[in-house]
């Protein structure tokens, strides 16, 4: 019994010392995010080049999965203590991303404006970067962030005489409003916009920012995306619960074969 009782408390002890780990771990990658979050040039990269901002999800996602995975595969605790720690910290994150945003909407709204501009002062230098904003203009029938004139900020672009680019004082063509019955495209039709008089240039080109168009259907969309956050937060509980019973049941397990183990020692010990 009183074999049992140690054995029992050094399990008890190693549970602690990895949730310990798990929590250190947890600690240690919310500190280095909010450390590279102060470097705003680090954060402006990252945003405004989506190839690396795919890689670095991707990364992120393979290794939690592997650690959902294998740990439950292999049933390894200290694998599932980490999964279940690490989706504690996102679901956190989320929480706190939520309400933040929601007391200092008129900030993020700044801060998100500014990247925008940061992005069209980018066009034609970043590949991946004029693919994404000509889907958005597209998408949302949109032209600069508020309006179609910050495109004048775009060295190609730039509305002044200096600019000796054969695409000086336009816009891209992805703001071009196309006709119905439109057979070939003309990619030029932007070129010169900045030049005419709005009543003119509204015929041609979408004229109302993207930050608006986007806001707005974010507001039309409401329960939509509120229904989405809501179901990736069940899914995320779900797993986290999910991964808890299976610890559970590992250390039960253990406990039975552990008991099982002392009891035929103690049988030899007696025969």
């Amino acid at each position: 019994m009183a074999k049992l009782e140690v054995e029992s408390e050094e399990k008890k002890g190693r549970q602690e010392q990895n949730r310990c780990r798990v929590f250190s771990a947890v600690l240690i990658a919310v500190g280095i995010y909010a450390k590279v979050a102060k470097e705003s040039d680090v954060v402006d990269k990252l945003m405004a080049d989506p190839a690396l901002l795919l890689i670095i999800v991707g990364s992120l996602m393979f290794t939690i999965t592997f650690f959902g995975c294998f740990g439950a595969l292999r049933n390894i605790s200290l694998l599932l203590n980490m999964f279940v720690g690490i989706l504690v910290a996102i679901l956190i994150l989320q929480v706190t991303a939520a309400v933040l945003g929601l007391l200092f909407s008129e900030k993020v709204q700044e801060r998100t404006e500014q990247l925008m501009m940061k992005a069209i002062v980018r066009y034609r230098d970043d590949q991946d970067l004029e693919n994404v904003i000509d889907f958005v203009q597209k998408k949302f029938k949109c032209c600069g962030v508020d309006s179609y004139l910050d495109w004048s900020k775009n060295m190609y672009f730039n509305a002044s005489d200096q600019n000796l680019s054969l695409e000086a004082y336009g816009v891209p063509f992805s703001c071009c409003i196309r006709l119905k019955n439109e057979t070939v495209f003309n990619s030029m039709c932007g070129y010169e916009t900045q030049k005419m008089k709005k009543g003119v240039v509204s015929r041609l080109i979408y004229t109302t920012g993207c930050l608006d168009e986007i806001v707005w259907w974010g507001k039309q969309n409401l329960l939509l995306v509120g229904g989405m956050t809501l179901a990736l937060l069940c899914i995320e509980i779900c797993m986290m619960s999910l991964a808890s019973v299976q610890l559970r049941q590992i250390q039960s397990v253990q406990q039975k074969r552990k008991q099982k183990g002392s009891k035929n020692l103690c049988c030899n010990r007696k025969s």
